[in-house]
């Protein structure tokens, strides 16, 4: 009895085996069979990737992919926003279709042909040797240097739509609108006085403000008054043509990220609290600088970027110089601007302004340094920890 017990045991074990093989098989030929209506397997690509992807697609699919390098003249990201000469003359082509435009940096020429030929971009944004091979030129071009634009050999219907739209005059209206973002006339905002009545050491109309929220990014409230006026000139109504928005200049992408409604950007408490919030978050980011150094590199941060002065952090490093001091890493920062560093391999994030980023630093730490009351030139106090006021109900650095 048991023997036979053994057997019929056995047999059930393979009848199960053998019917989870067959389900198996069955599922995974079903699967290899799904095609949509038209004809293209489900889970698959249905462009090939080094299938012609024509302006109806591009127009359908309702965005333009381009690839570009790193720099001045081709791309770069200035406060949340592109920027460089061949980046917006392919934005206004992108408008002109309807559709939006998604940017790819490269590190080389190489690698954008070699990416264009397999179909990964749908244009080269760059000033590209007409002698290079394997490519089809279109839309923006210098004759005299002999260089131009580009896209697939086979793409010649996006071909004639960049030469039709092309105008060589299309180039200086749009540096002209370049020059206009890069100055300040591009800010909307009243000038304010710095210091709304300094006998009384009052600075603004909304000191009980940063008296209040500065604490929360540990930070002198006189500093966060000093960042104020650098970005608004105490004017809760500022904007910038990039969205920057109210006394703090909060990105509509930060004040999203931070929670704080559009509809209350340009309440003064709201985005200096919000402001505060996102001090705080940078300051995390710098976590291995010492405290007396941090808020340099925080200012920075808030100005240029985190990930740009990580790069002129670790260029300071590779010199041989000291990466957590803000005086020897502002100097690499400065240097982001030179193509020799800023396609330096360390680097991550390519070009930046690094002029603008070195001078908002100098000019918010020498405004604080008046607010407290001192000369110009140095640090004045340190961010190490905080202490009570005198009043005992408010945290000061």
């Amino acid at each position: 009895m048991l023997a036979n017990w053994l057997i019929m045991r056995s047999l059930c074990s393979l009848l199960s085996y053998m019917l989870f093989f067959i389900v198996l098989s069955s599922c995974q030929e079903k699967q290899q069979k799904e095609v949509t209506p038209w004809g293209t397997e489900i889970g698959g690509d249905s462009v090939s990737s080094n299938e012609v992807y024509d302006l109806s697609d591009i127009v359908n699919n309702g965005e333009i992919i381009t690839l570009t390098l790193s720099g001045p003249e081709t791309y770069y990201d200035y406060r949340g926003r592109g920027m460089g000469l061949q980046y917006l003359l392919c934005e206004k082509f992108a408008q002109s279709l309807g559709v939006s435009l998604r940017v790819e940096v490269c590190k080389d020429t190489a690698e954008m042909v070699s990416r264009l030929k397999k179909g990964d971009a749908d244009i080269i944004a760059f000033q590209l040797p007409t002698s290079t091979k394997g490519v089809a030129f279109a839309g923006v071009n210098d004759k005299s240097k002999k260089t131009s634009w580009a896209v697939q050999q086979k793409n010649s219907e996006l071909a004639e739509a960049l030469n039709k739209w092309f105008k060589p005059t299309i180039i200086a209206e749009v540096r002209e609108l370049e020059d206009f973002y890069l100055s300040t006339r591009s800010i909307k905002r009243h000038v304010y006085s710095p210091m709304l009545n300094r006998s009384g050491g009052v600075i603004s109309r909304y000191d009980k403000y940063f008296q209040q929220y500065a604490p929360l990014a540990r930070w002198d409230w006189r500093l966060m008054a000093a960042q104020c006026y650098q970005e608004s000139t105490f004017d809760p109504q500022a904007r910038s043509w990039v969205g920057a928005s109210g006394l703090m200049q909060i990105m509509p992408s930060t004040a999203q990220h931070l929670g704080l409604p559009q509809s209350q950007i340009f309440d003064p408490e709201n985005n200096i609290a919000a402001a505060a919030k996102y001090i705080k978050e940078l300051d995390g980011h710098f976590r291995d600088i010492p405290a007396s150094e941090r808020v340099y590199f925080v200012l920075a941060s808030y100005n240029g970027g985190h990930f740009h002065v990580r790069d002129a952090m670790a260029l300071a490093k590779k010199h041989g110089r000291n990466a957590n001091r803000w005086s020897e890493v502002q100097e690499f920062v400065l240097k982001l601007s030179n193509p020799a560093y800023y396609n330096d391999p360390v680097v991550r994030y390519g070009y930046m302004r690094g002029n603008e980023t070195v001078d908002y630093v100098s000019r918010i730490n020498a405004r604080w340094g008046q607010y407290c009351g001192v000369a110009r030139g140095g640090f004045i106090g340190s961010p190490v920890g905080p202490e009570r006021s005198r009043r005992g109900n408010r945290w000061q650095i």
